[in-house]
């Protein structure tokens, strides 16, 4: 892209975020369902934060790993969806500072290749658990666990500090509209007016190392948990394998088809509504799903729950009691 004379170029300040608006009688219910999405996400996943942490009994690396999990879906849902929020009940578009929507994107990212990496780690978890049973506590334990919940977190730190500082020597004359709901970086190099052809490679091979890489690991892991499940002469043991593993093949199956399905997607301007809609799954819907997921099918989970809420409920009565 040639870069115009300094002094024709008039660097914008702000962009604005189209997202839903103009939808006209749809904004209304539209605000109304993504603010019950955010406060059941948020909710869902404080509540499995919190049992992971008081609970002895969920003391266990998949726990763990879950608890992390809920922390990185409550900081994404945090980070797009206020502002989703505000442009819905205001009903037109909202000005976000250039600064501002690379910082947001900064943190999508961040926790996008963080979650990949910790989806990774954790089927890595069910497989060993699953096809090395004896040797559980010895490759899970304590430290790896810990090197694999930091691992996940600096790489998506470490790989998005370069994006970042390649966005920061963009700069910005115009147009000022983004035509989605978040500052995602696709649309905002388009608006970019001088070259983008290093940060769009680095992009492509960051984004292959963040996706392509726990993507495979996962599907390995799998791979070789349903080919041990298949050679269990137990049924009631095949039952008990595959539910410990269930719930999170079915997050990381919403995860990854829609996550490839907006990438893969090309980019013109009549499906550009598509990657929009299927950009929802992967920002907002799955980490309400996580949650939901992971309390209905697992029955730790939920035993754990009920047993916080009888005691908070024999707190209340001897505290009724004590008042009499």
């Amino acid at each position: 892209m040639t870069e115009p004379e300094p002094e024709n170029r008039t660097d914008i300040r702000a962009f604005y975020l189209l997202g839903f608006v103009g939808l006209g009688d749809l904004q209304v219910p539209l605000f109304c369902l993504f603010l019950v999405i955010y406060f059941v996400t948020i909710i869902g996943n404080i509540l499995i934060i919190s049992l992971v942490v008081t609970d002895p009994h969920l003391h266990t690396p998949m726990y763990f790993f879950l608890g992390n999990l809920s922390c990185l879906e409550t900081c994404y849902s945090s980070n797009i969806l206020p502002m989703m929020l505000a442009n819905l009940f205001y009903g037109r578009k909202r000005s976000i500072s250039v600064t501002g929507c690379m910082i947001q994107y900064y943190f999508f990212a961040i926790l996008g290749v963080t979650e990949c990496y910790l989806l990774g780690a954790m089927s890595y978890d069910r497989y060993v658990a699953i096809c090395k049973p004896l040797r559980y506590t010895t490759l899970m334990n304590d430290r790896v666990c810990l090197q694999l919940i930091a691992g996940s977190w600096i790489s998506g730190l470490v790989l998005m500090s370069i994006i970042l500082y390649l966005m920061c020597q963009l700069y910005f004359c115009g147009p000022t509209e983004i035509n989605h709901f978040f500052c995602e970086l696709i649309p905002m190099l388009k608006l970019a007016c001088n070259d983008t052809h290093l940060i769009e490679v680095v992009t492509i091979l960051i984004s292959a190392m963040c996706i392509l890489v726990p993507f495979f690991l996962t599907l390995a892991s799998y791979i070789s948990i349903i080919s041990t499940i298949m050679r269990m002469s137990s049924v009631s043991g095949r039952k008990k394998a595959f539910s410990t593993c269930s719930s999170h093949l079915i997050v990381v199956s919403i995860f990854y088809s829609t996550l490839m399905m907006v990438y893969t997607l090309p980019k013109t301007d009549k499906l550009r509504d598509i990657n929009k809609v299927l950009s929802l799954f992967y920002t907002i819907l799955t980490p309400l799903f996580n949650p939901l997921i992971y309390s209905l099918r697992n029955r730790e989970v939920k035993d754990s729950f009920k047993k916080a809420v009888a005691k908070l409920y024999a707190i209340k009565r001897i505290h009724h009691c004590t008042l009499k």
